[in-house]
């Protein structure tokens, strides 16, 4: 069993550094894990890390559109077991439903509402955080009738999530191709069940960007309807979330997207290009900077000299120097400028 969890660690690390972007990463990493965890379903998402709202989903063997929807509003809105912000405020970043309901699986309202109908029973559920932060969630599901999730299944998935953070990282920094893409403020409104009443042209057209390739169908995506169910829980008097994220597109240009509660049970979503200042911690984190490296970087997109962030931040010209070759090294640019346009103006 040693000889097998130390191969499967050994298989992560390297799908983690050869991803070629988030669905291949999804794909070979479930594969992978599923030999020393088995399980019928996968969904990795990525989150926001200022926010953890999810903002893409890749799903396996999983849950149909319609109900991935509902469970978006109740991870966002609702009271319910393991939730991702809780486990993400915990101890360990994984747990397993049966654990947590003392294998009364039912007390779980996504369980009973939306997961058993679909044949589904235990879930072992993961917040894939590393030193630069929490960059998705797994969760992995058994059919019914299939045994539950052990302890030593659940304690390797969360030795794995720093790995598996790393891995969701490095799936943001791949190059998707940088298309022209829109860059008009889109305007939504959404009724109470996230049907569209009003869309403007830019946000049909930003829709399409955050949508998969193909044809129309199902939901809105899902960082829209985690959005509005976060605006929605604000509007209900929790004041300490912030209904935003930002994500990036197919064609490689980031988006912030925003709520605001319109009442009565509509919510307004607005869909424009990220700035840079909106770009400086998903971005600089992604490359692994430090605080004062992100801190640094920061300035030098403002265009601050050397001399004059070693004052800003009561440091010596050479210790800005040292982190600034950080910096570069980290990014893989050799200048100011290179830096900037692949951290802001390249996305």
């Amino acid at each position: 069993m040693a000889a097998t969890l130390a191969r499967v660690r050994d298989d992560l690390v390297r799908v983690v550094h050869r991803t070629s972007g988030l669905p291949a990463f999804a794909r070979d990493m479930g594969s992978t894990l599923r030999h020393a965890v088995p399980f019928e379903g996968v969904c990795l998402l990525t989150v926001d890390p200022a926010t953890l709202l999810p903002t893409a989903e890749i799903v396996q063997n999983g849950l149909p559109a319609a109900a991935r929807e509902r469970l978006t509003e109740i991870e966002v809105g609702e009271a319910d077991v393991n939730k991702f912000a809780a486990l993400a405020g915990g101890p360990v970043p994984a747990a397993s439903l049966s654990a947590a309901t003392s294998g009364e699986l039912d007390r779980s309202l996504r369980q009973r509402e939306v997961r058993r109908p679909y044949g589904f029973a235990d879930e072992l559920r993961a917040v894939l955080t590393g030193p630069t932060g929490s960059w998705g969630t797994l969760t992995l599901l058994r059919e019914a009738r299939r045994p539950h999730f052990t302890a030593a299944e659940v304690g390797l998935v969360a030795s794995l999530a720093s790995t598996l953070a790393d891995g969701v990282r490095r799936a943001v920094l791949v190059d998707a191709g940088i298309g022209d893409g829109p860059h008009e403020t889109g305007f939504l409104v959404l009724a109470a069940d996230n049907t569209v009443e009003l869309a403007n042209p830019a946000a049909e057209r930003w829709v399409e960007e955050l949508s998969p390739p193909g044809p129309a169908a199902g939901p809105l995506p899902v960082v829209i309807r985690s959005v509005a169910a976060q605006t929605r829980r604000v509007a209900a008097g929790d004041r300490n979330v912030l209904a935003s994220a930002r994500i990036r597109t197919r064609s490689g240009r980031w988006v912030v997207v925003r709520g605001s509660f319109a009442g009565p049970d509509r919510v307004v979503v607005l869909l424009e290009a990220a700035r840079p200042a909106e770009l400086a911690e998903v971005v600089t984190g992604a490359y692994g900077f430090t605080e004062r490296e992100r801190m640094i970087t920061t300035l030098v997109a403002r265009g601050l000299s050397t001399a004059e962030i070693a004052a800003r931040l009561h440091l010596s010209g050479y210790t800005v120097q040292d982190h600034l070759k950080a910096i570069f090294d980290k990014s893989g640019t050799s200048s100011r400028g290179q830096l900037v346009s692949r951290l802001f103006l390249d996305r």
